[in-house]
């Protein structure tokens, strides 16, 4: 009995020994872990605020929101309208290779318009292209109490006719498709049209801006024959203190 005993004891004392040298090194290495995770959190809060997470966003240089003026702001005021977008194609060695057309009319709304198009693999691009291509070929047309034209006018391009005409206050814009978008970027608020001969919207937006190219006004025309505005006006059977009144009231 003796000796059984002594052999359980010394079993019982072998187990412990292993189990903590087992544990000896565990515990060892649980410093290990624990600092090299604190070094990595570390890390990641240095590049927090260095270079800036996805919430945060940069933390020494301003966001791409704020180095990136609204669209808004850096138009101006001006007016744009996506007329027509067309899918095209060209044909390569390969095969074909897609791309977009688009047609734009920009204006100010006081009587600049300009239109443009342009061509790319993607729709904002062709749009973008467009737009500055019409930026940069924008006319004045003259206008008559800045709501509509001084007088009646036609317009041709290719098989393309338009005429355009004045018209009383509360008229409205009565024109359909490319040729609205033109008159609603011009300022026009009142003028009555008609289009013959193709329904091609580069057709169309050229024999309008033709017709919108031959306005003139009263004032133009006075300063060319070296009269005043008051002798053209007054031709038409008006007295002289009512054409007197409508020069006065032409701006421009």
């Amino acid at each position: 009995m003796m000796a059984d005993e002594t052999k359980n004891e010394e079993t019982q004392v072998e187990a412990t020994v292993a189990v903590e040298a087992t544990e000896a090194p565990a515990q060892e290495a649980a410093p290990a872990v624990e600092e090299a995770v604190d070094a990595e959190g570390e890390q990641h809060e240095g590049r927090g605020r260095g270079r800036g997470g996805r919430e945060g966003g940069r933390g020494r240089g301003r966001g791409r929101e704020e180095r990136r003026p609204r669209r808004e702001e850096e138009d101006d005021g001006i007016i744009e309208k996506l007329v027509h977008i067309n899918r095209v194609s060209k044909t390569v060695k390969g095969g074909k290779r897609f791309g977009f057309a688009a047609l734009v009319v920009v204006g100010d709304g006081s009587g600049r318009v300009g239109f443009g198009h342009g061509k790319a693999r993607e729709v904002p691009e062709a749009i973008s292209k467009a737009t500055a291509a019409a930026r940069k070929k924008m006319i004045r047309v003259p206008l008559k109490e800045g709501r509509t034209l001084h007088h009646d006018g036609n317009g041709r391009f290719g098989a393309g006719k338009v005429t355009v005409r004045t018209a009383p206050a509360g008229t409205g814009i009565i024109a359909g498709g490319p040729m609205r978008a033109v008159f609603e970027s011009l300022g026009v608020a009142d003028v009555v049209t008609k289009s013959v001969g193709t329904s091609n919207p580069y057709n169309m937006i050229r024999a309008t801006f033709d017709a919108l190219q031959n306005q003139t006004s009263p004032k133009s025309v006075a300063q060319r024959r070296g009269k005043k505005i008051a002798d053209l006006l007054g031709r038409g059977g008006a007295s002289e203190a009512e054409a007197e009144a409508a020069a006065a009231a032409i701006v421009e």
